[in-house]
Order: structure tokens, then sequence, then C-alpha cells
């Protein structure tokens, strides 16, 4: 039953529906749908999948582009985006293929040319599942994020030596390196993002994020040579974020062009200026549940609200351990829509047992998840007066219920469920103000507190004491909670 600690805050998706929804809205997977109905037989691609040159401007003109550059470049990235998604399937030519005499033009062409029929993936669009336009889309992402992370270049052919090897040490590209710094700015993004509903609303500043993945933590002021880092780094996400905003993932605002003029490219911000004419970045709903998805292929541990809804009292409980209490209220609420409430409530109770680090943290989520069950959780509460671990929680539950002849509690009871709720605040790392509060209001409680709680047979109560000895305001109450931890860890058995 124990817990650990999840590396990243639980996210909120949105509903699988609503997701696929918006991933049939991104505007490169649409124009990607969109080729891949309009292509045919009669489509020329070359030997690598691509559009031919003279076939880009019918593409364009399809999806309602420019018939400029722009516009053939846009289509021809729609187009592999419908290749790489398995939307259009492209067979490669015979050997030996001409296609100067099967296209009836007389004149040679460059190379063979591949013939395209509609892929399997494009009825599932329409025809399929939430899940499967979701699996769809994430392939599109990863497509994407590997054009974002490509290097750029002004010529090819520079790249290209006499026997048609590519010198790539000419383009100082790391493919590793580009990708991790990618993922790393998307998982800080990310983190900003689930880590507080209110900031999660609003856009992050590219300056901000770029100096999250350059500037060291323990630094002060940055130095020239990390701002002259922070200034690259956020050129490289512009053209990064540009290149990943059509599949949806973010809305983003790009850097000023007219600031890159004014400042010869140099884009550390001053102090005084519009921050953000710099670019500002936001995840969308879809976003976040890409980047997870990302994560959790990595190994990374990226919990979401729904997860446990399936699992037993005992995963519940050990899940949500460590949840902000909106996440794990919202995480319970689902658990308890499956079950009925009386057999919930036991389950719970039962679950909250135990001697581990993690036990008083089980307990308390208990409690307040049995405040979410209500009354008809008493019949469950009532079974466990006489419960060593659980009498106390039991107690105070059904009095803040309002419920009539709850027993009065004995005496070591007291102590012990005040060595267990410290004991559950510890553990959570709780708001230090709170935890001082709790701390010096259950102390308060009883004149010899300190006299007897050292004798309390619980895991923790040499910790507890150790830790009121270090919280609490007044000097001699903190002096005599230190005595009491030494006194129990002298007993042999608390907290060690």
């Amino acid at each position: 039953m124990s817990a650990e600690r999840p590396t990243l805050p639980p996210v909120r998706l949105h509903t699988e529906a609503e997701l696929a929804r918006d991933a049939l809205a991104a505007p490169l997977l649409a124009r990607a749908v969109r080729l891949a109905r309009w292509a045919g037989p009669g489509t020329r691609v070359g030997a690598g999948g691509e559009l031919v040159e003279a076939q880009l401007p019918a593409a364009a003109e399809h999806l309602g582009l420019s018939a400029d550059e722009d516009g053939a470049a846009e289509a021809s990235e729609a187009w592999r985006l419908a290749v790489d998604t398995g939307l259009v399937e492209v067979e490669d030519p015979e050997p030996g293929a001409d296609p100067a005499v099967e296209d009836g033009s007389g004149e040679e062409g460059p190379e063979a040319e591949g013939t395209v029929t509609a892929g399997e993936n494009l009825a599932l669009l329409t025809g399929g599942s939430p899940q499967d336009v979701l699996a769809i889309w994430l392939d599109g992402l990863e497509a994407a994020h590997a054009d974002a992370t490509a290097p750029f270049f002004d010529d090819f052919a520079d790249l290209v030596g006499e026997d048609g090897s590519i010198d790539f040490d000419a383009l100082d590209w790391d493919p590793e390196a580009e990708a991790e710094f990618l993922d790393g700015v998307l998982g800080n993004l990310y983190l900003l993002t689930v880590s507080d509903s209110a900031a999660g609303d609003a856009p992050v500043p590219l300056p901000a994020l770029a100096a999250s993945v350059i500037v060291p933590d323990e630094m002060g002021e940055p130095t020239d040579d990390i701002l002259e880092q922070v200034s690259d780094a956020m050129m490289r996400l512009d053209d990064q974020f540009r290149v990943l905003e059509p599949i949806g993932i973010v809305e983003y605002q790009p850097v000023d062009e007219a600031l890159l003029a004014e400042e010869g490219e140099d884009a550390a911000p001053p102090a005084d200026d519009d921050v953000t004419r710099y670019g500002m970045v936001k995840l969308t709903p879809l976003g976040l549940y890409g980047i997870r998805s990302r994560m959790l292929d990595g190994g990374l541990e990226a919990p979401a609200i729904g997860d446990l809804v399936d699992k037993d009292a005992d995963a519940l409980l050990g899940g949500i351990a460590y949840y902000p209490e909106d996440a794990a209220r919202a995480e319970v609420q689902l658990w308890l829509a499956r079950r009925g409430a009386g057999g919930a409530a036991a389950e719970l109770l039962d679950a909250a047992r135990g001697e581990d680090p993690q036990a008083p943290l089980r307990r308390l989520h208990c409690q307040q998840a049995l405040a979410l069950v209500g009354a008809e959780a008493e019949p469950a509460v009532r079974a466990v007066l006489d419960d060593g671990e659980l009498g106390g929680l039991a107690r105070v539950w059904l009095a803040e219920l309002g419920a009539a002849d709850v027993p009065a509690p004995p005496e070591p009871m007291i102590f012990w469920l005040a060595v267990d709720t410290i004991a559950a605040q510890l553990e959570a790392d709780g708001d230090l103000d709170e935890l001082q509060g709790l701390v010096e209001g259950l102390s308060g409680q009883h004149s010899g507190f300190f006299d007897e709680v050292w004798r309390v047979d619980h895991p923790a109560t040499a910790d507890v004491l150790e830790a009121m000895g270090r919280l609490h305001s007044d000097k001699k109450l903190a002096k005599a909670a230190r005595k009491a931890a030494f006194k129990a860890r002298s007993r042999g058995g608390s907290g060690n």
C-alpha cells in the first residue's frame, strides 16, 4: 500500500470525444485529410512519397492556399503528414519505370514516380472511434515534432557529396540533443500548465520558457553568456513553435518580426519592454494530452484524473496520497460514482489501516473521501469505533456529520489521533503556517500534552514530536516537545 510521490501533478484531460474533435480540427491534420481525399491514381509523387513540384500548385489550390512558394510549402507539409499518418499509401515505382513515357509528355522526368492509394487510416478518421482518431493524431504529432527539430539549411545541394552521401557534420546538428531540448521545454510548459489551474489558463512568455531550460536553478543574476544562450534558445523555440502550432498542441503568438529587425535579432528583452512581443505560448487541451502521451511513452509518471477509477481502495488512497486537494477530490468523486456508497465506505476504511509511513496520509484522505459519501457511510464508520487505528477518525467524522450518540474517545485515542493527524500533514509537506497552527492547536488542547504523548504507540510518535519542537512558537513548549521526542525514542521502536 506504499505510495511514491508522482513526478508531475495529475492533469485534468478533456474527454476522448472532445480531444478527437480537437484533433480533427487541427489545421495540419485537416489539410492532410483534404489532400488524402483529393489524391487519386493520377497524383504524381516522387520515389520518397513527396508530391512532385508540378503537383504542388494544384494541391495548394485545393486547400485554398496562396499560389506562391508559401502555399506550395504548406501543401507539401500537409501531404507529408498524410503519408506519415497512413492517410495515403504510396507505392514505390517499378524498377526502370520511365515517367516521361508514363505521363505521355515525351519529356524526360527527374526520377520515376510512385502511385497513390487511400490509406486505411483515412476511413478511421470518420468511421473509427475517438481512440482511433487520437492514435492517428499522435502519429502526426511525432512527425511534427521531428520536423520541428530538423536542421535548417539554405541549400541542401551544398550538403550532398560527389558520392551522393549527406555531410551531416556540416549541419552542426545533433538530433538527440535537439529532441531533448524541445522535450525539456514542452515538459516545463506542461508542468506550468498542470501545477496551477489559474496560471495554466494564461500563455507563458517565450523568454521565461527559454530561461527555464537554460538558467541554472541556483543562479542569481544571469551572466551575459547565459542571457545570450536564452536569446538563442528563444529563436530556436520561435521556429519550433511555428512548426508545432498547426498540429494543434499549442496556441502561439510568434516573436514580433519588427522587433527582430530593431534588435538585430538580439531577442533578449529589456525589463521595461512589452514581453508579449517576444512570443507567448500556451498548451491546448489537445497539447496536454499529446505531451502526456509522449511522457508516458518515455517512461515518465504523468498521472491524470480518472486513472484510478477502476482500481481498488488501496490503489485509490495510495494513488492520491500526494495529489493537490482539488485533484484528490475529483479522483475520489469519479471512484465513488462507480460504486455503492455503503460498500465503498467499508472498502475505504479497510484500506486506511497500516503502520507504514503513508498510512496517516491514507487515513486523512479516507476521512475526506467519506465526507463525499455522506450519511450512507455511517454504518460502516460506526463499525470501526473500537478500532485502534480508525476509532478516532470515526468519531471525528461522525461529529462532523452531526450524528447522535457518538461515544467519547478514551484519552490514549485522543493522543494517538493527534500524532496521526500531524504525521499525515508532515508526510504531505503541507503549508508550513497551517502545520504550525495545527501543532499549536493540538498541543494546546491538553495541559499535560507533552507529558503524555511520548507514550503513544504510533510509529511516527518520535518524528512528530521532533517536528513539533521545531515548529512550536512557544520556546518552552518547543523544548518540552524535544524532550518528549527523546523519551519516545528511548522507549524503543517509536519512530525508528
